[in-house]
């Protein structure tokens, strides 16, 4: 029996979506624009990296073909190789958003074709009376923030206010999302999971989809650093995904990093959590040993959005993207015949483009095993290709959305 290993790049778009302009995105491209500023010497940092992007094990499994594909044209700067070695492809998305949970979600077989619920831009962005709900079941005597925001920004703005009243600090996005830092020993963790527990309950009638709690540490603005024991608080997906799908069916569901939260812990079996993306590639390799038979492993490489993407660093993001290409070889020396792994991505996050939010973009699928022969699969019309390809490596009946590209 087969195994699959699916590595999800948060954030890794490469452009060339066909409705971008619906969603103000029109021209982003995550992986063009940073190979674009490295070419150009614009993403160079001491100590950090420096040159063109350099990714030659991601090449060879075919990403600058399925660049290609999406845009038309190859990344600036990049060598591209004689031959691949690997199924690739570039993957559109049908579900109505461009954040996390629908790229997930669809990835895994259901495509989000319902509108999310969204907070304001102008004013307070929170409902008053969910406010005040909030506020008096969790003993709290008021919030802090009550905006849009980026979240590492408003922690330096708001982080010594938050240490001296106690309130937390309640921040939206463009993503249907609320989220709350507090600090982590002083506020303390249980207590910010309790909150967000309590704001998951109050905005279910809004149709929100995540409550993420924040958690960080430090004392003042240049000490504060938010910790690797965030937690999302999901709707759960509104159709059995592939996860479900093989519980079902009595297989492992191993999610490292945030997969279980994302997916409201339905459909995994075996959860591992880390801080930051080598402690995650730890993880995935240990995985490897110890997958059964059948099994799926579902990691999410969290730091290319997180740190880089919204923050809007391209070097920072060029250097994550050399770090994980350079230990790839680790990753394919482990797989066993009848293994199949994945690379791909939930969405854009173009560090160059305005603002600090997702982008609308397709993404890389990047498909290689002992035994697999290397072809494109071409433009694939929707994300549920991807975990229908996973069912039938997997021995699942057809699912009702997507097609196999084996």
């Amino acid at each position: 029996m087969a195994r699959a290993f699916l590595l999800l790049l948060d954030s890794f778009g490469i452009g060339g979506a066909r409705d971008a302009a619906a969603y103000g995105d029109d021209g982003a491209d995550t992986l063009g624009h940073i190979a674009e500023f490295c070419a150009a010497g614009a993403a160079d940092r001491d100590g950090l990296r420096a040159g063109p992007l350099k990714l030659p094990m991601l090449s060879a499994l075919g990403l600058l073909e399925a660049a290609r594909l999406a845009t038309g044209r190859y990344p600036a700067g990049m060598p591209v190789p004689d031959r691949t070695f690997a199924i690739h492809a570039a993957a559109c998305e049908i579900s109505h958003g461009k954040d996390t949970p629908s790229g997930h979600w669809e990835i895994a077989g259901v495509p989000v074709l319902f509108d999310w619920g969204h907070f304001p831009t102008e004013g307070p962005a929170f409902p008053s009376d969910v406010v005040e709900a909030l506020c008096r079941e969790t003993g709290v005597s008021g919030i802090l923030g009550n905006c849009h925001a980026s979240g590492t920004d408003i922690i330096a703005r708001l982080g010594e206010e938050h240490l001296r009243t106690g309130y937390p600090i309640c921040y939206t996005s463009a993503d249907s999302v609320f989220q709350v830092a507090a600090h982590e020993e002083l506020f303390g963790l249980d207590r910010l999971m309790a909150f967000c527990t309590a704001a998951r309950r109050l905005l279910d009638p809004l149709n929100i989809g995540r409550v993420i709690a924040r958690p960080f540490v430090g004392y003042d603005p240049q000490s504060f650093r938010r910790t690797g024991n965030r937690r999302d608080f999901s709707v759960p997906p509104p159709a059995p995904t592939i996860l479900d799908r093989l519980k079902a069916a009595g297989r492992e569901v191993h999610g490292i990093g945030k997969v279980g939260d994302i997916f409201a812990h339905q459909g995994v079996t075996r959860l591992s959590k880390a801080d930051g993306n080598a402690a995650l590639f730890d993880e995935t390799i240990a995985a490897i040993d110890t997958a059964p038979e059948g099994s799926l492993t579902f990691v999410n490489l969290v730091d290319f959005d997180m740190l880089y993407g919204h923050r809007r660093d391209v070097a920072g993001y060029a250097a994550a993207l050399e770090a994980f290409d350079r230990r790839l070889p680790t990753f394919g020396r482990k797989l066993k015949p009848g293994d199949l792994a994945i690379i791909t991505a939930d969405h854009g996050c173009d560090p160059t483009w305005r603002g600090t939010d997702h982008t609308r973009e397709r993404v890389p699928v990047l498909a290689f095993g002992p035994g697999f022969t290397s072809r494109s699969a071409g433009i694939l019309p929707t994300f549920c290709d991807i975990g229908e390809t996973i069912a039938k490596h997997l021995g699942l009946p057809q699912g009702p959305n997507g097609r196999s590209f084996l």
